[in-house]
């Protein structure tokens, strides 16, 4: 489970990922809570502003920021983006604290923080690639997981703490701070250590072909469209968890910030669980996609708040086997010379579809109630995990069997050899 920790460079990326994700999750939870109960009057609208403006540059820059980590030095991309990052946190926090700040000026920090986000997004995804043997790799991307969703469970849990006892400004600040674990890390790698990767070719049509690459490629194209779907209008936990925790529980920042953590338990254990796996498997995608649907029909249905949280720990388990099974997909099934490029438009795809999602997702909660968001939310991993599984059987010849005398009463069968779906051998 943990055998890329053995490897000096990932062993300190690791830990310098964690120590920043931290500060990243605090500075979310402060920064939802700010827009939510603070600049607006529990305006969930308002929230999915930020994040479509947050989340947008990475849809309009991925074919740029895609080439960019395919063609220069990825370690040197990493510490122009987390310095800027690590500044950025800096001067909103500073705002906040001086009592200037408003609304638009959110939204203008979360555009900036957005378009560095984009070009970080594929090099720092890519760049793992050069730390780890292609044998290592799947593990890596889910102990990655495990590092950001770790960090999950004790950021937000401190954000809410502080923001109700000093104010998000302070927040934003320990926020800047935390990327300098990340910069450290860099310098500090084996650059004799890391391995060589290919680039990308000088000249034109570097960009289209990319796309061509994965336009000939009909699993990564289902693949993307399950993340597309579900990232879009189904990974919208922000408005969910604080429209359920103020509107419909009537509680405050605090409570927000422990919900965000208790979910994180389980998006921590399907990380880890995904790290088990020698590679990753597109009925782990799929499956995975249907059974968050069905946990946020469970998690929209709560009565009180104590099963409310409870029903969280199911919804992480799956949206994290989701995407980590999907991410390690993209990337192992890619071949080195487009990974950055085919990485950049799947973040495009996943991330990129939140400024559709995230307005929608905050009109229905603010319409129709918080429950009805989390309906949205459990529709998309449903149609997801049909689409999938209905492209598999009539692409694969998928077959489900049901053996009350096996261990795993379900299996499933293909009517091709398992080397043809290898995508590598395709």
């Amino acid at each position: 489970m943990f055998r890329s920790l053995r490897i000096f460079n990932y062993r300190i990326w690791f830990f310098g990922a964690l120590v920043s994700n931290i500060g990243t999750w605090m500075q979310r939870t402060a920064q939802d809570w700010l827009v939510y109960d603070i600049l607006t009057d529990q305006n969930a609208a308002a929230m999915g502003i930020v994040m479509a403006l947050q989340l947008g540059p990475q849809l309009l820059l991925a074919p740029w920021s895609g080439l960019i980590a395919d063609t220069y030095n990825r370690r040197k991309v990493l510490l122009l983006t987390q310095i800027s990052m690590g500044g950025l946190g800096l001067a909103l926090g500073l705002l906040v604290l001086s009592g200037h700040a408003e609304l638009w000026h959110v939204y203008a920090f979360a555009m900036a923080l957005g378009i560095v986000s984009a070009i970080d997004g594929p090099a720092r995804q890519a760049f793992v690639s050069e730390v780890v043997s292609e044998r290592d790799l799947p593990n890596a991307v889910a102990l990655n997981s495990a590092s950001f969703n770790g960090a999950r469970m004790i950021g937000p849990a401190v954000a809410g703490l502080l923001t109700v006892a000093v104010g998000p400004g302070l927040v934003f600040i320990l926020n800047a701070l935390t990327f300098g674990a990340m910069v450290v890390a860099l310098l500090k790698m084996r650059a004799g250590e890391l391995r060589a990767m290919p680039k990308a070719a000088a000249g034109k049509g570097r960009i289209r072909a990319g796309l061509a690459y994965v336009r000939h490629r009909p699993d990564l194209m289902m693949v993307m469209l399950a993340i597309f779907i579900v990232g879009t209008f189904g990974m919208n936990f922000a408005i969910y968890i604080a429209a359920m925790a103020r509107t419909e529980f009537g509680r405050d920042a605090g409570v927000f910030g422990v919900l965000n953590s208790v979910m994180a338990i389980g998006s921590v254990s399907g990380a880890l669980l995904s790290a088990r796996r020698d590679r990753p498997r597109l009925r782990f995608v799929f499956g995975a996609a249907g059974a968050f649907g069905f946990a946020c029909i469970l998690s929209a249905a709560a009565p009180n708040l104590i099963l409310f949280a409870l029903s969280l720990i199911p919804v992480g388990l799956f949206a994290l086997t989701l995407m980590t099974s999907a991410n390690a997909y993209v990337q192992t099934t890619t071949a080195p010379g487009m990974r950055g490029r085919v990485m950049a438009l799947y973040f495009a795809i996943f991330m990129g579809g939140t400024p559709l999602g995230a307005p929608v997702v905050g009109w229905v909660s603010n319409a129709f109630g918080p429950r009805w968001s989390l309906g949205v939310a459990a529709a998309a991993g449903i149609v997801a995990a049909t689409l999938g599984f209905v492209w598999a059987w009539r692409t694969y010849g998928m077959r489900f069997h049901y053996d009350r005398s096996l261990p795993r009463r379900l299996s499933m069968t293909t009517d091709i050899p398992e080397k043809a779906q290898d995508p590598d051998n395709a």
